[in-house]
């Protein structure tokens, strides 16, 4: 559990808007409640992992986000938003307004409200449209992009959460007006379970197997069909298992891959519950983190912090202008490769594989970094957000 000063809270007020709230939203408004008089988190869900929301945080429910089918998502998003600026206009129209995450274009609603109007952004759209196919002369993609550089420019804060998402922000907004923090890890110290008491290595019968494991979500800008080939590039090592856990609309594609090309060492599973997640997470002796070269130039998945901080080595696939390949170069846990690459990358899981002294400078060097991920980012963010208001 987070561990809080007392602070005296201030007579200002904050909202924050995010219709699919999660352990990220939770920090930022426990850290605004520590230094704002009133906070309200406007929001369809809240979903605990680690930290809970303190009962001084007033939660005002929406209706909830729905990731399945496409057209049930796209109707709870136009709702949400609808919710959202009638909310601002009349009961919190006193407020402070930080916008987090979900809807993606929620944060455009500050054209449309007198609120001081903040935002958090971790996914650039309209860029990220590219992955389906989407050019820059559609006519959404170029209405989005010049309603962001109106958005970002009204902007009263504007944080993203890492150096190569700044430089992407920076095509719509002035660069001075992009304050990069970064975010941090569903786990604060390394409580990975050990083998001998960890019931999900025991139920699937791990023991003399390294496994390579991506865990997460499996949509389209998860390329996930690379550990697909890069186990059927090491099909002939029985010792290694590829295990690929989660949900998404391209994994009953890939299940069909993999039985197509009848591969022993790959296997799906669910998700984990949150009970279940660190036990998981801990059989992973490399984790996998895949981002597409189109959508992953600063994009850092949250499963980038919960392996480092777990001391897993982790082997990252995007594209070589990504923050991924940054980190990799930077704390030296992790094995960079583009998605062209993917041969050199299976020799070097091999390599891992068969040397336990890089295996234990790779998990060293992965603890170092989660230094730099911790829970008090998010009053990092609060800090910057007080600070710069003064001048």
């Amino acid at each position: 559990m987070i561990h809080e000063q007392t602070e005296t809270p201030s007579t200002r007020k904050i909202l924050i808007l995010n219709q699919a709230s999660n352990y990220l939203t939770i920090g930022f408004a426990n850290a605004f409640r520590k230094r704002f008089g009133e906070v309200v988190l406007v929001t369809g869900s809240v979903h605990v992992q680690g930290e809970e929301l303190h009962p001084g945080v007033k939660v005002h429910k929406i209706n909830q986000w729905h990731e399945r089918p496409a057209r049930k998502k796209a109707v709870s998003y136009f709702v949400a938003l609808i919710w959202m600026v009638w909310l601002m206009h009349t009961r919190y129209r006193s407020f402070e307004v930080v916008f987090v995450s979900v809807p993606p274009m929620g944060y455009l609603l500050n054209l449309l409200v007198p609120n001081r109007f903040s935002m958090v952004i971790w996914d650039v759209y309209p860029d990220l449209l590219k992955v389906k196919g989407m050019r820059e002369s559609h006519w959404l993609y170029r209405a989005w992009g010049g309603l962001n550089k109106r958005s970002f420019r009204k902007a009263f804060r504007l944080f993203t959460i890492s150096e190569r998402m700044a430089g992407s922000l920076e095509t719509y907004v002035p660069a001075e007006k992009i304050q990069v923090k970064p975010i941090w890890s569903i786990f604060q110290e390394n409580s990975r379970v050990s083998s001998k008491e960890n019931a999900f290595w025991r139920e699937h019968a791990l023991e003399g197997k390294f496994v390579v494991q991506y865990s997460g979500n499996i949509g389209l800008t998860h390329r996930v069909e690379a550990v697909v080939e890069l186990a059927e590039l090491l099909r002939d090592r029985s010792d290694i298992l590829f295990q690929i856990i989660g949900r998404g609309p391209r994994k009953p594609v890939l299940e069909q891959l993999v039985r197509k090309k009848n591969l022993p060492n790959c296997c799906f599973l669910p998700f984990q519950s949150d009970e279940m997640f660190p036990s998981s997470l801990s059989v992973a002796n490399l984790g996998v983190v895949i981002l597409d070269e189109e959508a992953g130039k600063g994009s850092v998945p949250s499963k980038s912090y919960n392996l480092m901080s777990f001391g897993i080595p982790s082997l990252y696939i995007a594209g070589e202008d990504s923050q991924l390949k940054l980190y990799a170069e930077k704390y030296g846990h992790a094995g960079f490769f583009t998605p062209g690459a993917l041969s050199e990358a299976a020799a070097w899981i091999v390599t891992l594989k068969e040397n336990a002294a890089m295996q234990a400078v790779y998990s060293a060097n992965a603890l170092a970094a989660s230094e730099d991920f911790k829970r008090k980012n998010a009053d990092a963010f609060v800090e910057a957000y007080l600070h710069d208001s003064i001048r």
